[in-house]
């Protein structure tokens, strides 16, 4: 495969210079033509020589600016590129394409795509690139904004279907586009560069833009998120109720406050829990008779 190849310009000062200088003999030429009512055709000839000259040279100038590059051809064959700033100076029979070598900001439109596991999700990405290869960008491939945007939008799309959105019944062995983090950021600037690669494009940075469930499903996944965090919350309630219940009890009986027996105890237990685990606060019967 054809790669690109730097064009080494000469100085466009000098080639100003030069034509500066033919432009001025030339004028001296026509001036010099008509000596004593005569006029010499080989001074008006050298004239025009010279100002076709210049006006040639002058055709070859060129500014390229920085971080810019210049894809030269000549007759179809590619000649170079030319990545050095300032005024320059060329075969004025090339031609020339200028290509923008900045860092470039493209995001992805906002896909609907199903996850691995079959779920509607919403998903879209910003990615920092930039051309290293101007041969690439403007040979290799039809249209080079075209390719970009649909190879984002590919990537995006194979990375979305290739993992689940979020961990189903809490399993955390699996990777998940929400949790994924760094992982899931490797794995698609991985994508976008083996596809970038066939237009000369090298990834900065990569980023998920937007994730999301589909509408129409996001109802029902905030409702399992919400009960997953209720049974969460429950389970430590619990754990921390039967380790102050478990605290009274070794409590009571070390310091032998009150003996109980296993119904007394049963119930205590039950009382405690319920006071523990319950949404409201419990409203206390005091008993100011007996135990018993």
């Amino acid at each position: 495969m054809r790669t690109e190849k730097l064009f080494k310009p000469f100085s466009g000062y000098q080639a100003v210079s030069l034509a500066i200088v033919l432009v001025l003999m030339g004028v001296i030429s026509f001036l010099n033509s008509k000596v004593n009512n005569y006029v010499s055709p080989t001074m008006i000839v050298m004239g025009i020589v010279m100002i076709v000259a210049a006006i040639i040279i002058i055709k070859g100038l060129m500014i390229v600016d920085p971080n810019y590059g210049m894809v030269l051809t000549f007759f179809g064959k590619y000649v170079g590129t030319v990545k050095e700033n300032g005024l320059q100076f060329v075969n004025p029979l090339y031609t020339k394409m200028k290509v923008s070598l900045r860092s470039q900001s493209v995001e992805s439109t906002r896909l609907k795509v199903n996850d691995q596991l079959g779920n509607p999700i919403e998903i879209s990405a910003v990615v920092v690139l930039q051309i290293s290869d101007t041969y690439k960008a403007v040979f290799d491939v039809a249209n080079f904004n075209e390719y970009i945007k649909n190879q984002t939008e590919a990537a995006v799309r194979h990375l979305a279907t290739s993992y689940p959105y979020d961990n189903i019944e809490d399993e955390k062995a699996q990777i998940t586009l929400r949790d994924g983090g760094q992982k899931v950021i490797e794995m698609l600037e991985a994508e976008l560069s083996d596809r970038y690669s066939k237009a000369g494009v090298i990834i900065m940075e990569a980023r998920i833009s937007h994730l999301a469930y589909a509408a129409e499903i996001a109802g029902a996944m905030l409702q399992r998120q919400q009960a997953t965090a209720i049974v969460a919350a429950r389970t430590k309630i619990v754990e921390g109720a039967v380790s102050m219940v478990e605290m009274a009890l070794a409590m009571l009986s070390e310091k032998d406050i009150v003996t109980l027996d296993d119904d007394k105890k049963a119930a205590m237990v039950s009382n405690l829990m319920v006071v523990l685990c319950g949404d409201k606060a419990a409203s206390p019967v005091l008993n100011t008779g007996t135990l018993y």
